[in-house]
Parts: structure tokens; C-alpha cells; sequence
């Protein structure tokens, strides 16, 4: 098949790499030139707007979205639905909040556009891997677009989970969940690296749970490649950002009235992480000495 990918970031230029291993034609799109030239260079066809690059594709035509959150995937979603005609597929891969996405959507259905909603993980690996792909909207025209979504995906990782903004729903409760798996992985390895009378490589623990134990997972095994190179692990900084999908998982649990405790409590520990010198924490050590006299830490 042949399909427009606007946006060559980092999952937009690998995704369009596998696309094209598979044999799939990709026209390019991106406003950085050397994106273009890069993707150019490894077999894409590069296109300067992105009127070219619809005018260069069969009908039905398929673009995909691959941009950061907000304008400018709602944006450039609106465009496209402009350019194109009724049948044609715009596929949204971002992590677009579900209920803007549906808003979107409701914005451009008069042309008669499907807007497909492609929840996708996989990171920087995925060129590799594959990405697992959970796709919301019109069944019809998710079957049209399945052997692109096939491509990019390994075996088993790709489903059509439901209607419009299902996707991105999907996507946002499994980064959420993302976020409290990787939050009790680094705080069970951080009570055993303060367990200093054992002198435990913690890089070889990390090694043997990937093989037979129940907490074995891909986590994991990014965790035993992050410790095996102790020196660039001690250089990083423990300041940790969130991209908002966590976020949008806890808002919605209260929404619901769901309980996520291990999701929320992950989330505002991220925001803790940003703050070395956190008002709250003061405010605490101060009152500890007021009430008992405790000893405090005074800034130098």
C-alpha cells in the first residue's frame, strides 16, 4: 500500500522504516528538512506540503498522523480532511486525549473522512519489535487500513479495540498502567541497593528475573541494560516528567469513581521527583522541630 506519514519524529521516522521494509510506499512529510532528507535517503518519497503529499497518494488515500498532542495533531487532522475526499483515511497515532480526539473527529465529519484513532506503543524499539497497535473507529475502514497496521505491528500486537476514541482510551489506561509498573520496579530496587550489608549487584538481579520469575517482563529488561553501564546510571538525574497520559488515567479513575491508588500515587511521585528542595517537605521538617524538637537540615 501507499500512505502519507506527517510527522518524522522519533516514532514517525522508524514506523515509516518498517513500513517500507514490508515493502509499503510512504510519502514523507515533516517540516524538518532533514527529516525528510534522512527518510528521503532510505527509500521515502518526500513531499513539501501537505497538499503534495495527499496529491501523491491512490485513492482511498491514508495519511498518518504522527505529531505531538493538541494543535498540532488537531490541526493538521483538519487539514487533511480538507485535502481529501469522502472514504479517505486519516490515522491519528499520537497520544491525543481521547475526548479531544472525538471532538476532532465530530469537527471534520462532514467531509466524509474516516478518522481512525491508532493507540501506539512500542518506542524507539518498535523499528525493531514492532508496535503493539490499539486502533478506535469505523470497523469498515479499520480493515481497509489493516495491512498497514500489520506491518507495524508484530504478530498478535494489533487490534481494532473499538468505535471512534477507544483507541486513545486503551492507550492512555496503559500508560497509566505503565507508569505504577515502572514506579514498583525502582522502588523494590531501591530498598535492595539500600541494603548495603548484602553488597548486591543489582545488574545481575536484574539479568536472572528476566528468565522463569513472575515479575519477569520488557521492563525488565530495560532495566538490566540501564544498570549495565553503572557509570552512565549514576549520571542520571532523578527528575522524572510525565507526558500527560497518566494524567488523563487518574482523571478519569475520579471521573468514574474507580479506585487507583498504585497509578495516582505513581503519578504524584513523579511530580515530587522535580522538586529537590519541595515547600511541603520543609514545612514538615519544620513542624517536626516545633512539636519535638527533632533535629533539621539547614541549607548551607
Amino acid at each position: 500500500m501507499k500512505l502519507a506519514m506527517i510527522g518524522l519524529g522519533k516514532m514517525g521516522g522508524f514506523m515509516s522504516e518498517r513500513l517500507m521494509r514490508a515493502g509499503h510506499q510512504v510519502v514523507a512529510f515533516d517540516l524538518s528538512q532533514d527529516a525528510l532528507d534522512k527518510l528521503a535517503a532510505k527509500g521515502a518519497q518526500p513531499a513539501s506540503t501537505l497538499k503534495d503529499a495527499i496529491e501523491a497518494l491512490p485513492s482511498p488515500r491514508i495519511a498518518w498522523v504522527m505529531l505531538p498532542d493538541g494543535p498540532p495533531t488537531h490541526d493538521t487532522i483538519v487539514e487533511l480532511a480538507d485535502l481529501m475526499s469522502p472514504g479517505d483515511i486519516i490515522i491519528d497515532g499520537g497520544n491525543t486525549n481521547y475526548q479531544i480526539h472525538i471532538d476532532t473527529v465530530s469537527q471534520v465529519a462532514s467531509t466524509g473522512v474516516h478518522v481512525l484513532d491508532a493507540g501506539t506503543s512500542g518506542g524507539v524499539w518498535g523499528l525493531e519489535n514492532g508496535y503493539c497497535l490499539m486502533v478506535g473507529g469505523d470497523e469498515s475502514a479499520y480493515k481497509l487500513a489493516e495491512p498497514i497496521f500489520l506491518a507495524l505491528a508484530p504478530e498478535g500486537g494489533c487490534a481494532r479495540v473499538g468505535p471512534v476514541g477507544a483507541g486513545h482510551f486503551v492507550k492512555m489506561v496503559h500508560n497509566g498502567i505503565e507508569y505504577g509498573l515502572m514506579q514498583a520496579y525502582a522502588e523494590g530496587f531501591e530498598i535492595m541497593a539500600a541494603a548495603n550489608e548484602f553488597d548486591l549487584d543489582l545488574h545481575e538481579i536484574s539479568a536472572i528475573w528476566r528468565y522463569g520469575s513472575v515479575v519477569r517482563s520488557w521492563l525488565l529488561e530495560l532495566i538490566e541494560l540501564a544498570l549495565a553501564d553503572k557509570k552512565g546510571f549514576d549520571e542520571i538525574e532523578g527528575v522524572v516528567t510525565d507526558t500527560g497520559e497518566g494524567r488523563w488515567t487518574v482523571e478519569e479513575a475520579v471521573r468514574r469513581a474507580v479506585p487507583a491508588p498504585v497509578i495516582t500515587t505513581s503519578l504524584f511521585t513523579r511530580f515530587a521527583s522535580r522538586d529537590p528542595n519541595s515547600f511541603a517537605n520543609r514545612l514538615v521538617s519544620a513542624m517536626r522541630h516545633q512539636f519535638g524538637g527533632h533535629d533539621v537540615v539547614k541549607n548551607d
